[in-house]
């Protein structure tokens, strides 16, 4: 609508050259300055996330539809941008006393932002040097898949628990916290930790990244055993005996991690 408020074409912000840049840039400038203008300072920090988020999922969707060399790379980008904004929305729908800037997991940790940047500098440099690896396109397709499951599964596990679900891992107990045993959490006792392993490995393949799909998998899998161990010594100091009996029950959904071990 910018454009037009402007009296000037869309069609300009997709010239080629340096007009086409400038008129983008000004664009986004322009958006940027209406949200500073609309919301308050914390809103606004909100809203630029959202809208950036939203301008790589229009980037990506059209990479995606096109012809390009690119399209599996805007499959990505339309995963990735839309995995960090619903981790937001959902979160604000069902657990909204938790929700915080860092809700949106953008600023997750240094090593899963570098995981992302050797991502994208792999699938370049192999672009550039092996351009035929990049177009696999059942290979691609089977990574999209695994992306939809997992991301699927997580929103469902959060969701499913409700105002019990945190992006931290809480050390003291509620007056509100319950144990959730039904749903998808009938199925694996971690349904949020397996969706995001087979998410991110998904991206991966989704790329046809080799070496990101070996390195992502075994950082993955390292850190959700970590962290489901913490999560169980937690969550047997909150339930006791009626979570070991849920433990003993259902599987973590993870492939060799069992969770935390009991000494008797």
């Amino acid at each position: 609508a910018l454009p037009l408020l402007l009296g000037s074409s869309p069609s300009l912000l997709a010239a080629p050259g340096l007009r086409g840049r400038l008129a983008l840039a000004l664009h986004v400038a322009g958006v940027n300055a209406a949200l500073l203008l609309i919301y308050p300072r914390q809103l606004y920090k909100i809203a630029v996330r959202a809208c950036f988020l939203g301008f790589a999922f229009g980037c990506g969707l059209l990479l995606g539809a096109g012809r390009s060399a690119w399209r599996h790379f805007g499959w990505y980008m339309c995963s990735l941008s839309l995995f960090h904004y619903s981790e937001y929305l959902v979160t604000a729908i069902n657990n909204p006393r938790s929700l915080s800037l860092d809700s949106f997991l953008l600023n997750h940790s240094f090593e899963y932002n570098l995981a992302a940047l050797s991502s994208w500098v792999e699938f370049t440099l192999e672009k550039l040097f092996f351009p035929e690896l990049k177009q696999i396109t059942w290979l691609s397709t089977v990574g999209l898949l695994m992306v939809i499951f997992g991301d699927c599964l997580r929103k469902a596990a959060m969701l499913t628990a409700g105002s019990n679900f945190n992006h931290i891992v809480q050390n003291e107990k509620s007056d509100t916290h319950t144990l959730v045993t039904s749903g998808v959490y009938g199925w694996f006792r971690h349904p949020s930790y397996v969706g995001w392993f087979y998410w991110s490995i998904g991206t991966q393949v989704l790329l046809c990244n080799p070496i990101c799909v070996v390195g992502y998998a075994l950082a993955s899998w390292r850190f959700f055993r970590e962290r489901i161990e913490e999560e169980e010594i937690t969550l047997i100091h909150f339930f006791g005996e009626e979570y070991l009996e849920y433990k003993r029950k259902v599987p973590s959904g993870l492939p060799f991690i069992k969770g935390v071990k009991l000494e008797l």
